[in-house]
């Protein structure tokens, strides 16, 4: 089972120095929490096939030529 790795560098600086949080209260959160706090929860999800079949259907390749 391989799991993605958090950038544990990056959400200490996020709630330790721009959001000002204690060691303890930062150990204390969960990274969704994190994120939450940060703003950060409308980012989009990963990329799935599902969306790039999405995205191919809405905007599907044209086999003709510009003209110029």
């Amino acid at each position: 089972m391989s799991r993605a790795a958090l950038d544990w560098l990056a959400l200490m600086r996020l709630g330790l120095r721009d959001l000002r949080l204690t060691p303890r209260e930062f150990w204390a959160l969960t990274p969704v929490e994190l994120m939450l706090m940060a703003g950060l929860e409308d980012t989009p999800g990963p990329f799935t096939r599902a969306r790039l079949e999405e995205l191919a259907a809405r905007y599907p390749d044209s086999t003709e030529r510009p003209q110029p």
